[in-house]
Protein backbone atom coordinates (compact mmCIF):
# COMPACT_ATOMS: atom_id res chain seq x y z
CA UNK A 1 0.00 0.00 0.00
CA UNK A 2 1.44 3.30 -1.08
CA UNK A 3 1.42 6.74 1.11
CA UNK A 4 -0.99 8.31 -1.19
CA UNK A 5 -2.76 4.79 0.11
CA UNK A 6 -2.69 5.63 3.39
CA UNK A 7 -3.27 9.33 3.56
CA UNK A 8 -6.60 8.61 1.93
CA UNK A 9 -8.00 6.66 4.62
CA UNK A 10 -8.46 3.11 5.68
CA UNK A 11 -8.37 0.77 2.31
CA UNK A 12 -12.14 -0.69 0.98
CA UNK A 13 -13.42 -2.99 -0.98
CA UNK A 14 -12.71 -1.39 -3.56
CA UNK A 15 -9.33 -1.15 -3.25
CA UNK A 16 -8.88 -4.96 -2.73
CA UNK A 17 -11.18 -5.13 -5.94
CA UNK A 18 -8.99 -3.36 -7.81
CA UNK A 19 -5.63 -4.76 -6.14
CA UNK A 20 -6.97 -8.42 -7.05
CA UNK A 21 -8.54 -7.49 -10.58
CA UNK A 22 -12.24 -8.55 -9.37
CA UNK A 23 -15.25 -7.06 -8.57
CA UNK A 24 -16.19 -5.61 -5.02
CA UNK A 25 -19.09 -8.75 -4.90
CA UNK A 26 -16.58 -11.05 -5.25
CA UNK A 27 -14.48 -9.25 -3.02
CA UNK A 28 -17.75 -9.23 -0.56
CA UNK A 29 -18.06 -13.12 -0.89
CA UNK A 30 -14.89 -14.26 -0.15
CA UNK A 31 -14.04 -11.65 3.04
CA UNK A 32 -17.86 -13.16 4.38
CA UNK A 33 -16.52 -16.44 3.74
CA UNK A 34 -19.37 -17.64 1.15
CA UNK A 35 -18.29 -21.10 0.24
CA UNK A 36 -18.74 -21.80 -3.49
CA UNK A 37 -16.07 -19.19 -4.77
CA UNK A 38 -13.14 -20.48 -6.87
CA UNK A 39 -9.68 -21.67 -4.68
CA UNK A 40 -7.97 -19.34 -7.03
CA UNK A 41 -10.00 -16.09 -6.70
CA UNK A 42 -10.24 -16.46 -3.08
CA UNK A 43 -6.06 -16.61 -3.16
CA UNK A 44 -6.22 -13.88 -4.61
CA UNK A 45 -8.30 -11.75 -2.95
CA UNK A 46 -6.66 -12.52 0.51
CA UNK A 47 -3.15 -11.39 -1.03
CA UNK A 48 -5.10 -8.37 -2.05
CA UNK A 49 -6.25 -8.17 1.37
CA UNK A 50 -2.39 -8.42 2.99
CA UNK A 51 -1.20 -6.09 0.04
CA UNK A 52 -3.57 -3.06 0.94
CA UNK A 53 -3.98 -3.98 5.13
CA UNK A 54 -7.87 -4.08 4.51
CA UNK A 55 -9.53 -4.94 7.65
CA UNK A 56 -13.01 -6.34 7.37
CA UNK A 57 -16.23 -3.79 9.23
CA UNK A 58 -17.33 -7.08 11.57
CA UNK A 59 -20.21 -5.09 12.91
CA UNK A 60 -21.35 -4.89 8.75
CA UNK A 61 -19.82 -7.85 8.29
CA UNK A 62 -22.10 -9.68 11.11
CA UNK A 63 -25.40 -8.27 9.78
CA UNK A 64 -24.52 -9.80 6.31
CA UNK A 65 -23.55 -13.58 8.01
CA UNK A 66 -25.22 -12.78 11.03
CA UNK A 67 -21.89 -14.05 12.78
CA UNK A 68 -20.17 -12.81 15.63
CA UNK A 69 -16.83 -14.35 14.23
CA UNK A 70 -15.82 -15.23 17.85
CA UNK A 71 -15.90 -18.36 19.67
CA UNK A 72 -16.30 -19.08 23.24
CA UNK A 73 -13.53 -21.12 24.54
CA UNK A 74 -14.86 -22.44 27.80
CA UNK A 75 -12.90 -24.38 30.74
CA UNK A 76 -15.71 -25.31 32.81
CA UNK A 77 -16.34 -28.04 35.63
CA UNK A 78 -14.55 -27.35 38.89
CA UNK A 79 -17.99 -26.65 41.20
CA UNK A 80 -20.58 -29.69 40.39
CA UNK A 81 -22.05 -30.02 44.17
CA UNK A 82 -24.73 -27.86 46.20
CA UNK A 83 -22.64 -25.52 46.96
CA UNK A 84 -21.91 -24.57 43.05
CA UNK A 85 -25.77 -24.44 42.32
CA UNK A 86 -25.89 -21.82 44.37
CA UNK A 87 -22.95 -19.93 43.14
CA UNK A 88 -20.52 -20.18 46.11
CA UNK A 89 -17.44 -21.70 45.58
CA UNK A 90 -17.91 -25.60 44.93
CA UNK A 91 -16.69 -28.52 46.14
CA UNK A 92 -13.80 -28.55 43.51
CA UNK A 93 -12.43 -32.02 41.64
CA UNK A 94 -9.63 -32.49 39.65
CA UNK A 95 -9.20 -32.05 36.47
CA UNK A 96 -7.99 -32.97 32.97
CA UNK A 97 -4.78 -31.65 33.40
CA UNK A 98 -4.98 -29.13 36.81
CA UNK A 99 -6.19 -30.43 40.46
CA UNK A 100 -7.42 -28.42 43.08
CA UNK A 101 -10.29 -26.86 44.68
CA UNK A 102 -12.38 -23.60 45.50
CA UNK A 103 -14.35 -21.06 44.27
CA UNK A 104 -13.57 -18.44 40.96
CA UNK A 105 -10.06 -17.29 42.04
CA UNK A 106 -8.16 -20.43 42.87
CA UNK A 107 -10.24 -22.01 39.16
CA UNK A 108 -8.27 -19.00 36.97
CA UNK A 109 -5.17 -19.55 39.24
CA UNK A 110 -5.09 -23.30 37.78
CA UNK A 111 -6.09 -22.54 34.97
CA UNK A 112 -3.41 -20.72 34.07
CA UNK A 113 -0.47 -22.32 36.08
CA UNK A 114 -1.45 -25.69 34.44
CA UNK A 115 0.51 -25.92 31.03
CA UNK A 116 -2.10 -27.90 29.23
CA UNK A 117 -4.65 -24.92 29.30
CA UNK A 118 -1.53 -22.91 27.25
CA UNK A 119 -1.59 -25.79 25.00
CA UNK A 120 -5.41 -25.77 24.10
CA UNK A 121 -5.02 -21.74 24.11
CA UNK A 122 -2.47 -21.98 21.57
CA UNK A 123 -3.69 -24.54 19.44
CA UNK A 124 -7.34 -22.43 19.44
CA UNK A 125 -5.42 -19.04 18.06
CA UNK A 126 -2.93 -20.11 16.10
CA UNK A 127 -6.52 -21.96 14.25
CA UNK A 128 -8.83 -19.18 14.57
CA UNK A 129 -6.30 -15.98 13.44
CA UNK A 130 -5.59 -16.51 10.11
CA UNK A 131 -9.09 -16.43 9.82
CA UNK A 132 -10.23 -13.01 10.91
CA UNK A 133 -11.82 -15.17 14.32
CA UNK A 134 -11.39 -14.46 18.10
CA UNK A 135 -11.17 -16.85 20.91
CA UNK A 136 -13.52 -15.49 23.98
CA UNK A 137 -11.94 -16.95 27.12
CA UNK A 138 -14.97 -17.76 29.63
CA UNK A 139 -15.05 -19.77 33.09
CA UNK A 140 -17.74 -21.67 34.23
CA UNK A 141 -16.71 -23.57 37.54
CA UNK A 142 -20.67 -22.77 38.88
CA UNK A 143 -24.53 -23.60 37.59
CA UNK A 144 -24.42 -19.86 37.79
CA UNK A 145 -21.54 -19.15 35.28
CA UNK A 146 -22.59 -22.04 33.34
CA UNK A 147 -26.01 -20.30 32.93
CA UNK A 148 -24.53 -17.48 31.85
CA UNK A 149 -22.49 -19.50 29.13
CA UNK A 150 -25.61 -20.61 27.49
CA UNK A 151 -26.97 -17.12 27.46
CA UNK A 152 -24.40 -15.71 25.94
CA UNK A 153 -24.75 -18.47 23.17
CA UNK A 154 -28.27 -17.95 22.97
CA UNK A 155 -27.60 -14.44 22.50
CA UNK A 156 -25.28 -14.64 18.91
CA UNK A 157 -22.16 -13.03 21.15
CA UNK A 158 -20.40 -16.08 20.10
CA UNK A 159 -20.58 -18.49 17.33
CA UNK A 160 -20.39 -21.90 18.80
CA UNK A 161 -17.88 -23.05 21.95
CA UNK A 162 -15.09 -25.53 22.16
CA UNK A 163 -15.26 -27.22 26.04
CA UNK A 164 -12.55 -27.55 28.31
CA UNK A 165 -14.39 -29.72 30.71
CA UNK A 166 -12.39 -30.25 33.95
CA UNK A 167 -14.74 -32.82 35.79
CA UNK A 168 -16.75 -35.86 34.61
CA UNK A 169 -19.61 -35.09 36.17
CA UNK A 170 -19.79 -31.76 34.23
CA UNK A 171 -23.24 -31.03 33.22
CA UNK A 172 -22.47 -27.74 30.79
CA UNK A 173 -22.15 -30.32 27.59
CA UNK A 174 -25.13 -31.50 27.85
CA UNK A 175 -26.96 -27.64 28.63
CA UNK A 176 -25.31 -26.66 25.56
CA UNK A 177 -26.50 -29.93 23.51
CA UNK A 178 -29.88 -29.50 25.01
CA UNK A 179 -30.16 -25.63 24.15
CA UNK A 180 -29.30 -27.03 20.43
CA UNK A 181 -26.14 -25.14 20.47
CA UNK A 182 -22.76 -25.55 18.43
CA UNK A 183 -20.15 -27.16 20.19
CA UNK A 184 -16.86 -29.39 20.37
CA UNK A 185 -15.65 -30.87 23.40
CA UNK A 186 -11.99 -31.50 24.36
CA UNK A 187 -11.91 -34.95 25.62
CA UNK A 188 -14.27 -37.86 25.87
CA UNK A 189 -17.42 -36.87 27.66
CA UNK A 190 -17.88 -39.26 30.63
CA UNK A 191 -21.49 -39.38 29.89
CA UNK A 192 -23.24 -40.14 26.39
CA UNK A 193 -24.10 -36.41 24.90
CA UNK A 194 -24.48 -35.37 21.06
CA UNK A 195 -21.58 -32.93 20.74
CA UNK A 196 -18.53 -33.72 19.18
CA UNK A 197 -15.42 -34.39 20.36
CA UNK A 198 -11.49 -34.78 20.09
CA UNK A 199 -9.39 -37.16 22.73
CA UNK A 200 -6.50 -39.37 22.60
CA UNK A 201 -6.48 -43.02 22.93
CA UNK A 202 -4.82 -42.80 26.47
CA UNK A 203 -4.75 -46.90 27.18
CA UNK A 204 -2.63 -46.64 24.09
CA UNK A 205 -0.18 -44.41 25.66
CA UNK A 206 -0.13 -45.86 29.03
CA UNK A 207 0.89 -49.15 27.03
CA UNK A 208 3.83 -47.31 25.35
CA UNK A 209 5.04 -45.91 29.03
CA UNK A 210 4.21 -50.01 30.70
CA UNK A 211 6.05 -51.37 27.64
CA UNK A 212 9.12 -48.90 28.10
CA UNK A 213 9.68 -49.60 31.83
CA UNK A 214 9.64 -53.62 31.27
CA UNK A 215 11.89 -53.22 28.33
CA UNK A 216 14.55 -51.14 30.28
CA UNK A 217 14.12 -53.95 32.88
CA UNK A 218 11.99 -52.52 35.42
CA UNK A 219 10.36 -55.34 37.08
CA UNK A 220 9.30 -53.45 40.84
CA UNK A 221 6.96 -50.66 38.51
CA UNK A 222 4.46 -48.64 40.75
CA UNK A 223 2.52 -45.82 39.03
CA UNK A 224 1.02 -42.62 39.99
CA UNK A 225 -2.36 -42.07 38.61
CA UNK A 226 -5.02 -39.43 37.94
CA UNK A 227 -8.00 -38.62 39.34
CA UNK A 228 -10.25 -41.81 38.69
CA UNK A 229 -13.08 -39.67 38.19
CA UNK A 230 -11.96 -38.36 35.76
CA UNK A 231 -12.21 -40.57 31.72
CA UNK A 232 -7.89 -39.46 31.02
CA UNK A 233 -7.12 -41.02 34.70
CA UNK A 234 -9.25 -43.87 34.47
CA UNK A 235 -8.10 -44.42 30.82
CA UNK A 236 -4.52 -44.19 31.62
CA UNK A 237 -4.64 -46.77 34.62
CA UNK A 238 -6.50 -49.25 33.07
CA UNK A 239 -4.06 -49.34 29.89
CA UNK A 240 -1.18 -49.67 32.07
CA UNK A 241 -2.53 -52.13 34.56
CA UNK A 242 -3.88 -54.09 31.58
CA UNK A 243 -0.21 -54.18 29.19
CA UNK A 244 1.72 -54.98 33.02
CA UNK A 245 -0.88 -57.87 33.75
CA UNK A 246 -0.26 -58.89 29.96
CA UNK A 247 3.48 -59.07 30.68
CA UNK A 248 2.93 -61.13 33.98
CA UNK A 249 2.07 -58.38 36.48
CA UNK A 250 -0.84 -59.01 37.91
CA UNK A 251 -0.27 -56.41 40.46
CA UNK A 252 1.01 -52.97 40.61
CA UNK A 253 0.89 -50.35 43.40
CA UNK A 254 -1.09 -47.56 42.82
CA UNK A 255 -1.32 -44.05 44.23
CA UNK A 256 -3.71 -41.73 43.11
CA UNK A 257 -2.68 -38.14 42.20
CA UNK A 258 -4.46 -34.85 41.06
CA UNK A 259 -2.80 -33.95 38.14
CA UNK A 260 -0.91 -31.52 40.35
CA UNK A 261 2.58 -31.23 41.05
CA UNK A 262 1.96 -31.34 44.53
CA UNK A 263 -0.10 -34.34 44.22
CA UNK A 264 2.77 -36.18 42.80
CA UNK A 265 5.28 -35.57 45.39
CA UNK A 266 2.10 -36.91 48.18
CA UNK A 267 1.91 -39.75 46.01
CA UNK A 268 5.70 -40.65 45.73
CA UNK A 269 6.30 -39.94 49.60
CA UNK A 270 3.46 -42.92 50.39
CA UNK A 271 4.82 -45.12 47.18
CA UNK A 272 8.33 -45.06 48.46
CA UNK A 273 7.24 -45.66 52.41
CA UNK A 274 5.22 -48.54 51.34
CA UNK A 275 7.89 -49.70 48.25
CA UNK A 276 10.92 -48.70 49.19
CA UNK A 277 12.09 -51.11 46.67
CA UNK A 278 10.35 -49.90 43.22
CA UNK A 279 12.29 -49.31 40.62
CA UNK A 280 10.29 -47.93 37.81
CA UNK A 281 7.16 -45.38 38.09
CA UNK A 282 4.28 -44.11 35.84
CA UNK A 283 3.13 -40.90 36.17
CA UNK A 284 -0.18 -40.11 34.55
CA UNK A 285 1.49 -37.01 33.50
CA UNK A 286 4.41 -34.93 33.69
CA UNK A 287 3.72 -31.85 36.78
CA UNK A 288 2.96 -35.18 38.79
CA UNK A 289 6.33 -37.21 37.49
CA UNK A 290 8.20 -33.73 38.29
CA UNK A 291 6.87 -33.94 41.72
CA UNK A 292 7.64 -37.73 42.00
CA UNK A 293 11.41 -36.79 40.59
CA UNK A 294 11.34 -33.79 43.15
CA UNK A 295 11.01 -36.60 46.34
CA UNK A 296 12.93 -39.11 44.80
CA UNK A 297 16.07 -37.21 44.67
CA UNK A 298 15.12 -36.19 48.04
CA UNK A 299 15.16 -39.44 49.03
CA UNK A 300 18.83 -39.91 47.23
CA UNK A 301 17.70 -41.90 44.33
CA UNK A 302 18.90 -41.62 41.15
CA UNK A 303 17.06 -41.26 38.16
CA UNK A 304 17.15 -43.46 36.07
CA UNK A 305 19.46 -45.68 38.05
CA UNK A 306 17.41 -46.43 40.51
CA UNK A 307 14.38 -45.47 39.57
CA UNK A 308 12.86 -44.86 36.09
CA UNK A 309 10.30 -42.40 36.08
CA UNK A 310 7.60 -42.30 32.57
CA UNK A 311 5.45 -39.50 32.52
CA UNK A 312 2.45 -38.72 30.11
CA UNK A 313 1.55 -35.47 27.95
CA UNK A 314 5.37 -33.59 26.62
CA UNK A 315 4.43 -30.46 28.55
CA UNK A 316 6.54 -27.48 29.49
CA UNK A 317 7.36 -29.52 32.46
CA UNK A 318 8.96 -33.01 30.95
CA UNK A 319 11.87 -30.48 29.54
CA UNK A 320 11.67 -28.84 33.31
CA UNK A 321 12.11 -32.26 34.77
CA UNK A 322 16.29 -33.29 35.88
CA UNK A 323 17.07 -35.10 34.06
CA UNK A 324 14.26 -34.22 31.34
CA UNK A 325 11.08 -36.55 31.13
CA UNK A 326 10.37 -39.37 28.96
CA UNK A 327 6.97 -39.36 28.57
CA UNK A 328 4.17 -40.01 26.03
CA UNK A 329 3.36 -37.77 23.73
CA UNK A 330 -0.48 -35.93 23.53
CA UNK A 331 -0.16 -33.20 20.70
CA UNK A 332 -2.40 -30.83 22.90
CA UNK A 333 -2.16 -27.69 20.25
CA UNK A 334 -2.99 -30.20 16.99
CA UNK A 335 -6.02 -31.70 18.75
CA UNK A 336 -6.95 -27.77 20.04
CA UNK A 337 -6.64 -27.27 16.35
CA UNK A 338 -8.54 -29.94 15.11
CA UNK A 339 -11.55 -29.15 17.85
CA UNK A 340 -11.20 -25.49 16.41
CA UNK A 341 -12.04 -27.23 12.44
CA UNK A 342 -14.79 -29.69 13.54
CA UNK A 343 -16.67 -26.37 15.57
CA UNK A 344 -15.91 -24.02 12.28
CA UNK A 345 -17.21 -27.11 10.09
CA UNK A 346 -20.36 -27.52 12.36
CA UNK A 347 -21.01 -23.68 11.96
CA UNK A 348 -20.75 -23.98 8.24
CA UNK A 349 -23.04 -27.20 7.82
CA UNK A 350 -25.20 -26.95 11.11
CA UNK A 351 -27.18 -30.66 10.46
CA UNK A 352 -23.44 -32.37 9.81
CA UNK A 353 -23.23 -35.39 11.99
CA UNK A 354 -22.01 -35.12 14.93
CA UNK A 355 -18.01 -36.75 14.77
CA UNK A 356 -15.37 -37.91 16.93
CA UNK A 357 -11.38 -37.81 16.22
CA UNK A 358 -9.36 -39.63 17.90
CA UNK A 359 -5.68 -39.03 18.02
CA UNK A 360 -2.58 -41.58 18.74
CA UNK A 361 -0.03 -41.36 21.29
CA UNK A 362 3.79 -41.11 21.20
CA UNK A 363 6.63 -42.10 23.59
CA UNK A 364 9.29 -39.79 23.59
CA UNK A 365 12.67 -40.64 25.24
CA UNK A 366 14.97 -38.34 27.22
CA UNK A 367 16.96 -38.61 30.22
CA UNK A 368 14.43 -40.36 33.29
CA UNK A 369 13.95 -43.89 31.54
Amino acid sequence: MTDDQRSAGAPTLEDVARAAGVSRATVSRVVNGVRNVDPAIQEAVRQAVSVTGYTPNRAARSLVTRRADAIALVVSGAGIGPEAARGDSGTGASGEEGGGSGGSGSFTAQVFADPFFGRVVTGVVDYLRPRGMHPVLMFAETSRAREEVVAYLRQGSADGALVVSTHAEDPLPALIADAGLAAVLFARPARPVPVSYVDLAHQDGARLAAEHLLGRGCRRIATISGPLDVPAGEARLTGFRDTMARHGHPYIPIAEGQFTQESGESAMERLLAEHPDLDGVFAANDLMALGACHVLREHGRSIPGDVAVVGFDDSSAALACRPPLTTVRQPVEGMAAEMTRLLLDRLARPDGPVTSVIFEPELVVRGSA
